[in-house]
């Protein structure tokens, strides 16, 4: 039995799709059951609940072979830590005795760095995997950069006013990456059960962008123009704010921008294994053009 946290998210969804389509008995952990599709939950398991509850955790742990760990977002948690570290506490006091032969854990970039224990989500992500590695349970973090799949949460502005915005500078180039290419290389970790001890594998995308870069492939894809806007980070805290993140949240947002802008994600090497297949512009393709048509 492979058990996937977060099933209903853009990563974990696919995780469950592929795992599926690979014919593998699947169990999913999900607080909301009626946001999986009729398919999907005739074919899992289905344990309703958080996994930060010991008793849920309990019961989706029970006959698992393998994990996939995601911590859901919680944008009004009382602080980052909160949100991931205290979140993901049950679980890691649960593993040693669990059985589970393998764990894979969506994470971030930047071990190592001087910017990592000051970047807000990426510091608590890093501190989960610590806790994970922990266990003693074989562990593999997919450290991760900034998806290509969070423009679509801009989708409106770039529909209507031909432009998207960020704290980070437009000119710095950083990797990035698809969801499917995540998904695709924690379906490979969660199926393979010749790896053990702990690590992380990175997952970067073919090239480095700048927003400017991404701008001009979205201005070419789409036949009109785009550009990227860089604003002031109070500014972008209180946009969050806004939208419902609390104070504690916003601020754990921008210090993860402004570190990633100081280069936190530039420090892994690229290689011909962790450069994932996924073009931007052969997502703009799949994914954004057909999200700004819908």
């Amino acid at each position: 039995m492979i058990t996937v946290t977060a099933p209903t998210g853009t990563i974990g969804a696919q995780v469950v799709d592929r795992l599926l389509e690979q014919g593998a008995p699947v169990r999913v952990v999900v607080r909301d059951p009626a946001r999986l599709s009729h398919r999907v939950r005739a074919a899992v398991d289905v344990i309703e609940g958080s996994h930060a509850d010991p008793d849920v955790i309990a019961a989706a742990f029970a006959g698992t072979e393998a994990l996939f760990w995601l911590v859901p977002p919680n944008p009004q948690a009382a602080s980052v830590e909160a949100a991931y570290v205290d979140f993901a506490k049950p679980a890691c006091a649960a593993l040693p005795a669990s059985g589970i032969a393998r764990v894979v854990g969506i994470s971030a970039l930047g071990r190592g760095t001087p910017m990592a224990a000051y970047a807000g989500f990426v510091t608590a992500t890093l501190a989960v995997d610590d806790m994970m590695a922990d266990t003693g349970v074989p562990y593999r973090a997919l450290v991760l950069p900034s998806f290509m799949d969070n423009l679509l949460r801009q989708r409106a502005a770039i529909a209507e006013r031909g432009m998207f915005f960020g704290p980070i500078s437009g000119e710095r180039a950083l990797p990035t990456c698809a969801t499917r290419d995540i998904a695709a290389a924690a379906v490979r970790l969660l199926t393979d059960s010749s790896w053990t001890g702990a690590g992380s594998v990175p997952v970067l995308g073919p090239q480095d962008l700048s927003f400017e870069d991404m701008a001009a492939v979205m201005s070419d894809v789409l036949g009109r123009p785009v550009r990227y806007q860089q604003i002031d980070g109070d500014a972008y805290a209180a946009t969050m704010r806004s939208h419902g993140m609390s104070a504690a949240m916003a601020q754990g947002m921008l210090d993860m921008a402004v570190a990633k802008d100081g280069g936190l994600d530039n420090a892994e090497p690229r290689t011909p294994e962790s450069s994932s297949a996924t073009t931007f512009r052969q997502w703009c393709l799949d994914v954004l053009v057909p999200a700004l048509n819908h």
